[in-house]
């Protein structure tokens, strides 16, 4: 399995790392415009070969280097700063996808390439991306609200003193501010939330589940106050995709990609099987109407900032 990453800054050197160390890949090409930069992480990393795998990793910046390559995972792009939205880097980072997805595409076997987008703001950049590619939605893939599902597991799980692995739970739509938590579809042990509170005497209050709600939505903005930059946990997440995909899973994540067709086409995340040919099936879990209107308006914000485009 061959995977190219296309920019090498701090998110794009995360996920190299986390990719490497699932050793499910045998080469990777590091491309960056910096040939430097992209250099200098190819060796960093290649010298971790005594300490886990041995991965044949090669530093290019032209697009022919990434000939031959299964995936290719796009982590290019500006990235937050304190105080900004994911919404602010939309035609920055328009700019950066306009320019990489078609030398991308001259480079690869339409047939087959899936396509990982982690720029930001990521849903509209799926849709660009796939509207550029010319690829099946399928084999676009956003690595959407995996990180926020994740955070949300992660949240609940210490408030009720059970494993995040034990938690089945969804944040929905857009990968930014108008994010949806799916509290009705909360599972934990094959009870509902409810139930198993019930069960254990925990409780999660309407003020707790605000308070949840705030850090699930806010947890970026505080990593970037505290380290510039978030990319420990996109880097997990794009490993965690990438080894659904490579050992054909068929594992449900809560990844971006665009459903519906014309008008109505927009990507946003919710649950999908996801196996070695990409996205295989949608799922449309159970929602409250007030979850249901909330994620109708994660799409209509998704569409109008395409729109913008």
């Amino acid at each position: 399995m061959k995977i190219a990453i296309i920019g090498v800054g701090s998110v794009g050197s995360a996920v190299a790392t986390a990719v490497k160390n699932t050793g499910l890949v045998h080469e990777m090409v590091l491309y960056d415009r910096d040939g430097v930069r992209a250099r200098a992480a190819a060796q960093d990393l290649g010298h971790a070969a005594t300490f886990g795998f041995d991965v044949k990793i090669t530093a290019v910046n032209n697009y022919r280097g990434i000939r031959g390559s299964d995936i290719v995972i796009i982590a290019a792009g500006a990235n937050q700063k304190p105080g900004e939205t994911r919404t602010d880097l939309l035609q920055h980072n328009a700019d950066v996808i306009r320019d990489i997805v078609p030398r991308v595409m001259a480079n690869v076997d339409a047939k087959h390439v899936i396509l990982i987008v982690v720029t930001n703001p990521l849903d509209v950049m799926v849709m660009l991306a796939q509207s550029l590619s010319k690829l099946p939605p399928s084999r676009v893939i956003g690595t959407g609200t995996m990180l926020d599902s994740a955070r949300l597991r992660t949240i609940l799980s210490r408030h009720l003193s059970v494993s995040p692995q034990s938690i089945h739970s969804y944040v929905l739509g857009e990968h930014g501010d108008a994010s949806v938590i799916d509290w009705t579809s909360i599972t934990i042990g094959g009870l509902s939330l409810d139930e198993f509170c019930r069960q254990t005497h925990n409780q999660i209050t309407s003020a707790t589940r605000n308070t949840i709600e705030y850090r699930v939505r806010n947890a970026a903005y505080e990593i970037i106050r505290g380290r510039g930059a978030t990319w420990d946990g996109i880097g997990a997440a794009v490993s965690d995709l990438l080894r659904c995909i490579i050992n054909n899973e068929h594992r449900i994540l809560t990844v971006s990609t665009i459903d519906g067709t014309g008008a109505s086409a927009v990507a946003m995340s919710l649950p999908r099987v996801v196996g070695a040919s990409g996205v295989v099936v949608t799922l449309h879990p159970k929602m409250s109407a007030t979850e249901s209107a909330g994620l109708r308006r994660s799409g209509r914000i998704i569409h109008k900032n395409y729109s913008r485009l």
